[in-house]
Order: structure tokens, then sequence, then C-alpha cells
């Protein structure tokens, strides 16, 4: 194993101090290893909160800032973080408006989020609204899930939710927002290389260099299939058509992501997003925005995910207004 680090013990460590120096506009509590803005969003506005486990930046912790998060959790890689690092988190984001856990599905997470919203609203009475983003179309349980895995529309989320937030919605209309989004966000990732937990020094599950793994999860967790290595045009049909048979996305504007799982460049990326707006716009699907680089990883996995969010208006305005954080930017 071969990484840019000091130890596997310090690696979240060391990455939250790295974080600290490289972005001042962030604040970043060691202790209890979250990520804050550092100049907290006005008073009487609803803070957005979210977190995992690390290995997959540039989230969460890269969408802390203007027109997105509040706060972020840090966990360590692959693991959840602690219902006390949610309750800290929750409590110095809250302006008094109330707090959106914006939650993967994968149980660790929904459990641990669940049991810090209720601890926050005990001791402090912060309103906590939950939304728990479950996109992946590949396979209904698996070995982190009850139910599908949430993935790539997290990123669209929170960007979204983010913008109604940062525009002075209520509670109860940004979490209608992040529930909409969910609802019409569909996902799908394929795996060309396992990725490599530093703690275990090794690649996480076996896979031959002639064969793929279509469905794989952001953690490694099995597909749907493995089959043999394609063409960058088969593998974004075997991506695209089980996105589209899971959902009517005619009809509406689409934002369409392709992102990138950690080990593969960015030429490659657009060569499949090359391939997957040719299927799209052969199903009759309009693809109104798009976004084309690595937002949700997986270590240095070999590989990319295609997600595809049913648009309307009001999702593409919020879409488009400003946002400043060290993962995303525009419109500032």
């Amino acid at each position: 194993m071969k990484k840019l680090i000091n130890s596997p013990e310090t690696v979240l460590a060391d990455s939250l101090a790295g974080i600290a120096a490289a972005h001042p506009e962030l604040r970043v509590d060691p202790v209890n290893r979250i990520i804050y803005r550092a100049t907290p969003k006005s008073a009487g506005r609803v803070a957005l909160l979210s977190g995992g486990g690390t290995g997959h930046e540039p989230l969460h912790g890269g969408y802390v800032g203007e027109g997105m998060l509040d706060a972020a959790c840090a966990g360590a890689v692959f693991t959840s973080p602690t219902p006390d690092q949610m309750l800290e988190a929750t409590m110095v984001a809250d302006q008094g408006a109330g707090v959106l856990h914006i939650v993967k599905n994968y149980t660790g997470d929904v459990m641990n989020f669940e049991l810090g919203a209720e601890l926050a609203a005990a001791e402090s009475g912060v309103e906590v609204a939950v939304v728990i983003v479950n996109d992946d179309v590949a396979v209904e349980d698996s070995s982190f899930t009850a139910g599908r895995r949430g993935v790539g529309t997290t990123v669209l989320l929170e960007k979204i939710a983010g913008a109604a937030a940062e525009q002075g919605r209520d509670l109860a209309a940004v979490l209608a927002v992040a529930e909409k989004v969910n609802a019409s966000g569909r996902s799908m990732g394929v795996a060309l290389t396992s990725c490599t937990v530093p703690a275990a020094g090794k690649p996480t599950f076996d896979l031959p260099d002639d064969e793929m793994e279509i469905g794989v999860g952001i953690h490694g967790e099995p597909g749907r299939r493995r089959v043999p290595l394609a063409g960058a045009a088969e593998i974004a049909r075997q991506l695209v058509e089980p996105i589209l048979a899971d959902m009517d996305f005619t009809g509406a504007p689409t934002i369409v992501m392709l992102n990138g799982l950690g080990g593969t460049p960015l030429i490659e990326l657009y060569v499949m997003y090359a391939e997957v707006s040719k299927l799209l716009e052969a199903a009759g699907v309009e693809v109104a925005r798009s976004l084309v680089g690595n937002y949700i990883t997986a270590l240095d996995m070999a590989g990319c995910s295609v997600t595809i969010l049913k648009a309307d208006d009001d999702i593409l305005s919020l879409w488009d207004a400003p946002v400043n954080t060290s993962g995303l930017r525009w419109g500032i």
C-alpha cells in the first residue's frame, strides 16, 4: 500500500489539520471532528448538518460554506460519526430556526444521527428535521443498509436545500425541498478497481483486471453483478438503463452528475459523460444542468457513478443560486 499519510491511525486528524490550514473560511473543531463555517449564517436561518465516514471527499466537509452546509461531522474512514458529534454540531450550528440533518441511508449513519437529534431536542430544545437519502438503484438492501443506499443525490440535495435555507425559507419548507430532491434523484455506479482503506492496508475486494462491478457501493459493497470489462459506451448503457427503468425522467428538465469515485482521471469522466449524454438524448431526457468531476468518492477506487435528478423551475433556480465551498463554487 502506497499512501500519502503519516499513519493509518492519524489520517483523519491529519486531514482535518490540513483542511484547517488550507481553508481559513472554515472552522475546524479537531476534538469533536466537526467542520463549521468560520462565519455562521444570519440568525433566524435554517442550518444544514451532514456528515459520515471520511474517504468520500469532498463530501461532506468540502460542502460546508455559503449556499450549502453549516457543519459536517467527520467519522473515521468509512465509519459513521458518533451521536455526540451530531449533538455538538447541531447545537453549535443552530441559528434559532432549526437544523436539517441530511443523512445517507447507511445503518450506522441513520442510527447515530437519529440519536444525536433526540439528544439535541432533549438538551437544548433545538428543532431537528431529517431527510434520509436513498437514491441508489443498484440494490434494495446491502451489507451496510436496510433499503437503498444514499449516494450521488446527496451532493445535489445539499446544494439545493442549502440554497433554500440561504433564502430564508423555514424548516418545513427546506425539508420539503430536500424530500422532493431525494424522491426525484436516482444513481448507479461502476467500479473498475477496489479501494484501499488505510487501516486495512490492502484492497477491500478482489476484482480481476478483465472484470468490473456494476452497481458497486461507495464503500466497496457488492453491486448487482460482475461482468467483463467493456468500453465507455457499454458501461454508460449499463449505468443509465437501470436508472431510466426506475423512474420516468421525460417531460421535465434534469440535472445530471457524472461523478468519479476517486481513482479515475477527468479525461475518462468526460469520455463517460459524452456517452451518457447520447443515451439520455436518445431516451428523450432533457439535460438542463450537468456536473462532471469527483464529488462523492470512495478513496482511490477507479470507476464512476451517474446521478439523474428530475427538476422543476424551483429546483433549477436553487441549483443556480450562488455557492461558495471548497468543493463547489459558482455565482459568487
